[in-house]
């Protein structure tokens, strides 16, 4: 890398508080002691070479996950500066990984954006590793320093001559601070393809030595390629994809923009490399500027009458894919997790961006502007349909003596907190669910057969599917833009169905329509999969349930006794009693939280799994077969 506008040094570092808190809160500073937090700290050390890289110092990452779970970041970077801090009066590094709010990012010219926890980054997961050491290349030299639970356990050392540059830290994550250390590369992954959609002049390597994986990650166009990857194995509406990069203001703005065949909005929103899950100025400016020019198209190129209204945003934007990225000398975060990007002045300049470029996009493709123009046409007359459906339903509910479908068995409790809905597969397991339920905190809502796959429907089209419409009634919350977790009647929801094929696909639909229409739900912790059993053995009174057949026969090879195995093919199979002391008995029943750890890889595996497509579909039984177990087929 070019190191001639190399000017970082101690004096670039300033020092505003300790690290005392840090071990006593980490909650506070990592946002939880779960696995989220403990990944956490790869991604601020990450941020760190990011930062590097994006004002040009830096082209290469590794990432390594060592067999002891502990983990190696090192970059090419200018290296962490070593030379004596004027104020602290010991080495500029130590003071970066002993003190928060420290570092090159804070009131001076070094970095003009930067990511991470803004300084609080590398002290934070020094004070939350057992064990941390950091090795420097700088200046022709090498340098090194341990550090234990945030202290330094030996001074910085020169341990070498080097003509290379970077910074390399390895560290063990505290057990006593964190619930597990053990880390899963799938969202390690994940945050570092990101990373590298928004950075294309990085190439992130990642090893996992305890799987013997390795993954290259490296994309060229970037958003373009960001866009693509959301986009895989859909229709395209638009090969040449609406891309541009400017910079006004000292802010940078890069959008990505592509339309798919499907009915589903797909915005990705960050701010110097952080994902803005709750939006911000930059989102709200984008989707303005998008509504402005498209209306104004629409108008001058008649596909819009005078008489007629004008096309609203989410018309707009369905079936679309944006990716939003603003680089910001000084970002404010707000939001409950601090995603949220609060500049107001970005919001305009964003705005004029999209509604710039947008404008130029339209007037050179006008075929591509037509069939863009075309969906949100039909996308309106679907919204207003929708509406009337929605109208049609509240009107219906008016009228009936209770809003509640008939097929609902409700529990007498009223505090959704303590209420569960378990939604069954059939009619037959629905009586013996209802029969062996608790009836104070348990209600039963029996399908008949499967829904409406809503990845292929528009939301007039699922208002009127009656499975669908019991489901939006009995969990009260609404639908789509009208959802309101607040009012949801149940805060645990129980997916039940058969071991079989068809469970499964009944298993795939139901969350596909709570992923695309209820994804508070999801999102919040709300949505659980039932884990009835395959076996019983009986001998006597004497029952086991297994769900393994691997742990079946390991049981029976165990036992010196004979037993009478039987294969549950389906709920129904089970009396009321077996199916509580089995399935529903909170004690002792075995169940799986519905979880997203990437929004982005959730929507592709929907597509794949649930889209118009054959190949994907297959593509994707094939390579996750090996992971498949307990099928009835």
């Amino acid at each position: 890398m070019d190191n001639s506008q190399n000017t970082y040094n101690a004096s670039d570092i300033q020092v505003l508080e300790g690290l005392e808190a840090v071990r006593k809160r980490p909650g506070m500073y990592i946002g939880s002691t779960g696995p989220r937090g403990l990944h956490h700290l790869v991604f601020e050390i990450v941020d760190n070479s990011i930062d590097e890289s994006v004002d040009g110092y830096c082209d290469s990452i590794f990432v390594t996950i060592h067999k002891d779970n502990s983990v190696t970041v090192s970059d090419n970077g200018r290296g962490i500066p070593v030379d004596t801090h004027p104020m602290a009066g010991i080495p500029a590094v130590e003071v970066i990984l002993t003190t928060l709010h420290s570092g090159g990012k804070f009131g001076g010219s070094n970095y003009s954006t930067s990511g991470g926890l803004h300084g609080v980054g590398l002290s934070a997961v020094n004070a939350l590793s057992s064990q941390m050491s950091i090795i420097i290349k700088r200046e022709g030299r090498i340098y090194k320093q341990i550090y234990e639970k945030g202290v330094p356990v030996s001074k910085l050392e020169e341990i070498g001559e080097t003509n290379d540059t970077g910074t390399i830290i390895h560290f063990i994550p505290d057990e006593t601070i964190f619930d597990t250390i053990v880390f899963e590369n799938p969202i390690i992954i994940q945050r570092l393809r990101e990373l590298s959609f928004l950075n294309k002049n990085i190439t992130i390597h990642f090893e996992d030595e305890r799987e013997e994986l390795i993954k290259k990650l490296h994309y060229a166009e970037g958003l373009i390629d960001f866009v693509k990857y959301v986009n895989k194995n859909k229709e395209i509406i638009n090969d040449n994809i609406i891309y541009f990069d400017t910079k006004k203001e000292d802010i940078i703005v890069e959008v990505a923009i592509q339309y798919n065949g499907g009915y589903s909005e797909n915005l990705y929103s960050f701010a110097n490399n952080i994902r803005t899950q709750e939006g911000g100025t930059h989102e709200v400016g984008f989707k303005n500027g998008l509504t402005r020019i498209v209306n104004e198209y629409a108008r001058k190129n008649g596909f819009l009458k005078e008489n007629e209204a004008n096309l609203t945003g989410e018309d707009i934007r369905e079936g679309m894919v944006g990716i939003i990225s603003v680089l910001v000398k000084e970002p404010q975060f707000e939001g409950q997790t601090k995603t949220k990007l609060g500049n107001m002045y970005i919001r305009g300049i964003v705005e004029g961006a999209v509604f710039e470029n947008v404008d130029n996009f339209l007037n050179e493709n006008p075929p591509i502007a037509r069939k863009i123009l075309e969906k949100a046409i039909s996308a309106r007359r679907a919204r207003e349909a929708a509406k009337k459906a929605r109208e049609l339903t509240r009107r219906k509910s008016a009228l009936e003596s209770t809003s509640l479908p008939g097929k609902l068995a409700d529990c007498s409790n009223k505090d959704p907190a303590e209420s569960e809905l378990f939604i069954v597969e059939g009619d037959s397991a629905g009586g013996s669910a209802k029969d062996g339920r608790d009836r104070n905190s348990q209600a039963i809502l029996p399908l008949k057969g499967k829904i409406l796959n809503v990845q292929r429907a528009r939301l007039d089209k699922v208002l009127t599917n009656e499975e669908i419409k019991a489901m939006i009634t009995a969990i009260g919350a609404g639908i789509d833009d009208d959802f309101d977790i607040k009012k949801a009647r149940y805060h645990k929801i129980f997916i039940m169905t058969d071991a079989d094929v068809d469970g499964s696909h009944i298993r795939v639909l139901l969350l596909t329509f709570f992923y695309r229409y209820m994804r508070e739900l999801i999102e919040e912790g709300y949505i659980y999969i039932a884990q009835p059993p395959l076996f019983g053995l009986k001998r006597g009174n004497e029952i086991h349930y297994f769900q393994e057949e691997d742990k079946l026969n390991d049981f029976i090879n165990a036992s010196d006794k004979k037993w009478t195995i039987q294969r549950y093919k389906g709920l129904g199979e089970m009396n009321p009693e077996q199916l509580w002391d089995t399935t529903m008995n909170p004690d002792n029943r075995t169940i799986l939280q519905v979880t997203i750890n990437d929004a982005i890889a959730a929507d592709a595996i929907f597509s794949d799994l649930m889209g118009e497509n054959v190949e994907p579909r297959k593509e994707f039984i094939q390579e996750n077969a090996k992971f498949a177990s307990n099928l009835d087929i």
